[in-house]
This record gives structure tokens, sequence and C-alpha cells, in this order.
């Protein structure tokens, strides 16, 4: 035998005798795959699961007391072609989103603005501007604000002082949704803590160069601040829009789960909660959801590819 077949015989026994790649990879790996497992199942159980399950049913009739019956794409074409209320829900969508998160934005940022001048006892105010976001999407505000905006709610009361005499404002299918789109605006401590920050991330030199050739504060805020801050703006209107889409608790409790006065308030998701829980059409709801999920993502999608002509990002 060969001095050359002896070494290759001895790597090949070597290489039988050592672990393979795969083996090697296991063993360093599994603590955390274990550590991660809990989330794994989670994930597989609670999200994809749920959401695989909910595409099945929007193309079934499934009353949750029997078996699902295949429909094809009926409950698809109902909606589309044959659902007035399909149509005035998606009709106050867009009505609350076109107005409550340009406003709510606006606000947030003023407020920031304000807060950003370095006023004594900053992170008090910071933690109270906030705390309408913790607070806001809470059953209980939504009773405070339907008793303060009733017809002899605190609004009317303030009213009454100066001789006014308020409507019902929640009865009053032409001042109901306004109230809503009112608690939104309330909502802004979220997108002015993140304001706040970006506006502190702004070169102060910047402005002292701009003082210096004669700019005054509002052409430094069309000029300079606006502009370096359209990435936040840009991530809160993301964000804000898709929580608008999704709003669902202040429009439930004020109108009393019904969307009235005469479908005012029957935003998208209240009536899908009605679909699904007051008449039992788990696939009609399921194809409800599913529709919302393509209008949220198309809206998101088009965001990105327009953020390219109004987004300035350092680069």
């Amino acid at each position: 035998m060969t001095a050359r077949s002896l070494a290759t015989g001895a790597s090949s026994g070597e290489r039988a005798a050592s672990p393979s790649v795969w083996s090697r990879i296991w063993q360093n790996d599994a603590p955390g795959y274990l550590f991660l497992l809990p989330w794994f199942i989670g994930f597989l159980g609670l999200t994809i699961g749920p959401i695989l399950t909910s595409l099945y049913l929007s193309f079934t009739h499934f009353d949750l007391l029997t078996a699902p019956r295949w429909a094809g794409a009926d409950n698809y074409v109902r909606m589309f072609t044959n659902d007035a209320k399909f149509f005035a829900s998606m009709r106050v969508t867009v009505f609350f989103v076109i107005f409550s998160v340009p406003l709510k934005l606006a606000f947030a940022l003023a407020v920031a603005l304000l807060l950003n001048r370095g006023m004594r006892g900053l992170p008090l105010y910071r933690a109270l501007f906030y705390l309408p976001s913790l607070l806001g999407a809470s059953v209980a505000i939504a009773i405070l604000w339907r008793q303060i905006f009733a017809g002899d709610g605190l609004v009317n009361q303030v009213l009454a002082l100066f001789g006014i005499q308020g409507p019902s404002w929640i009865s009053n299918p032409n001042t109901s949704l306004w109230t809503l789109i009112f608690l939104s605006i309330w909502q802004f401590g979220s997108p002015m803590i993140i304001f706040l920050a970006g506006l502190r991330q702004i070169p102060q030199d910047m402005y002292e160069a701009a003082s210096l050739d004669g700019a005054g504060r509002w052409r430094q805020f069309w000029k300079i601040t606006l502009p370096l801050l359209t990435p936040v703006v840009f991530f809160n209107a993301i964000i804000q829009t898709i929580e608008a889409f999704k709003s669902f608790t202040p429009a439930f409790i004020i109108s009393g789960g019904t969307g009235n006065p005469i479908n005012s308030t029957l935003f998208y998701t209240l009536y899908l909660y009605q679909e699904a829980f007051g008449y039992f059409r788990m696939g009609y709801a399921s194809a409800l959801a599913w529709v919302l999920l393509a209008i949220v993502g198309l809206f998101t999608a088009f965001s990105f590819l327009t953020s390219k002509y109004w987004v300035h990002y350092d680069d």
C-alpha cells in the first residue's frame, strides 16, 4: 500500500468520524432555537394559522354552528355588487382617515415644536401629552366622550353660557362622525413624541446660518425643519393611517354598536364585527377582513412608491 493511499484512507476516516456541517450548526444553535420555540409556536398557532384559516373561510359560508360550505367567490361578488352597507362603511372610514390623520399629525407637530423650545418641566409635559394616546382607545374614554357630546353634555353646557343652543352631537348624522375625528386628534401623543425626537436630530447650526441670512422662523420651518423632518412625517403618516383604518372601539361605544345615526359612524371594522358576531356570517366577515388588508396594503405600497418624491433623507 502506498503512502498516498494510506493518507487518503486516513483522511476519509477522519471525515467519517468528524460530525457533519449540519450537526455542528445544530449543536451550536440548538439552545437559541429552544429559546425561540415558544415564539415559533405562537407565531404559527396564533398568527399564521388564523390568517390561513381566515383566507379559507372567506371562500365559504360559515355560521359557527355548521361546517363551512365552499362558496367560491360568492362573498366577494356580493360585497362589490349587492351590499350597500359595505360601500357606506367604506365611505365613512375613508372620510375618517382623510380628515383625522392629517389633523392629528398637524396638531402633534405643532405641540412638538412648542415643546422643542426647551421649556422647563419638559418630561412632565411629554408624559401628560402622551397620556391620551394610552387611554384614547379604551372603552372608558369612549363612554366619557359620549357623555361630553350628548345633548346635555359638557360641550352644550359651555355653549349655553354664551347663549348658543347646541345639538346632540352624537345623534346628529352631520356631526356624529366629527366627534370621533376630534377623539382621534385628541390622541396625538404618540406621533408627538416621535416628532419631538426627530426635531432633536436637526442640527442647530443650520438654523443659526439661516438666521444670519435673514430667514425668519416661518421660512426656517418650511425650508429647514419640514424637509429634514419628512422621514418622520412619512413614518407617522403610515402608522396613523393604518391605525385609523383599524379604528373600532370609539365607534362601537358611541353608536351603541349600530353605526347610527343613519350609518354615519358605521366604520368598516364595525360593519365587519356586525357581520361576524351579530349575524354569524363568519365567511363573509373573513372576506371583509381580507379586503381591508388589501386596501391597507395598497395604500402602504403607494406611499412607499411615492415617498421618493417628497421624503428627504440625509444622503
